[in-house]
């Protein structure tokens, strides 16, 4: 049988959704249950585990239309920042030696700036990011990227700070436009995928429940529109 190819998801909680508590949950009933071991063995053992999200859906239909083609991956961890994702890279990464490395990561960069004044700015965010994909790159040059734009609607939870949260997410998303031509990788322009859904339906609940984190509907967009994006590197 041919060797699968490895696809990695990572990022923040619109990566996660619920992965790693389901991961952590699947590990502690497997202890109750006598069936413990190492970290990495444990962790070997729930890799399956995808979350409910996009990752999820893209991972659904791929494997629907392409059995048996595909190893997929989600590490990512809800309320990550840049810097976080770049301080597991060599554990959630590099040595997964994944194909693909499919990243979404910045809403929270923005947004922890705004709850908690522990944000990343946009310089710093740019060159951890660019660095973080070095990285990658130079210990797996055959590796291809796909990156996903950072996106911010009016809702409830960005509102009350909708200046700030609309001018400093679309920093992030030209970074990632940037760093996306420089790496030559795969851009899903998630900001616009949503402007022009929230246009047509006139309603901002129907694609993301608090301006951040996209709804079912707004899972399955992202997830139809990543598949389509990266046709032609699968």
């Amino acid at each position: 049988m041919d060797t699968k190819r490895k696809i990695l998801f990572t990022g923040d909680s619109i990566t996660d959704t619920f992965r790693t508590n389901l991961a952590q949950g699947m590990m502690e009933m497997m202890r109750r249950m006598g069936q413990g071991g190492s970290p990495e063995e444990m962790t070997a053992r729930t890799n399956d585990i995808l979350g409910t999200g996009y990752a999820l859906m893209a991972a659904a239909r791929l494997s629907y239309e392409h059995p048996g083609k595909y190893e997929f991956l989600n590490r990512g961890i809800s309320g990550h920042r840049v810097v976080d994702l770049d301080a597991r890279v060599k554990q959630d990464c590099i040595n997964l030696s994944p194909d693909i490395v499919s990243i979404m990561i910045g809403i929270n960069d923005v947004w922890h700036e705004a709850m908690m004044k522990n944000g990343v700015d946009a310089v710093k965010f740019e060159r951890v990011y660019d660095a973080m994909l070095a990285e990658i790159k130079a210990a797996l040059p055959q590796v291809q990227f796909v990156l996903i734009e950072p996106f911010v609607l009016k809702g409830p939870a960005t509102e009350a700070q909708w200046d700030y949260f609309r001018d400093e997410t679309e920093l992030r998303r030209q970074t990632t436009v940037r760093l996306a031509q420089k790496y030559g990788a795969k851009l899903l322009p998630a900001q616009k995928l949503f402007d022009d859904a929230l246009a047509a339906s006139g309603c901002v609940a129907d694609w993301t429940a608090d301006g951040v984190h996209p709804s079912p509907a707004g899972h399955w967009m992202l997830s139809q529109a990543w598949v389509d994006l990266c046709a032609d590197i699968l």
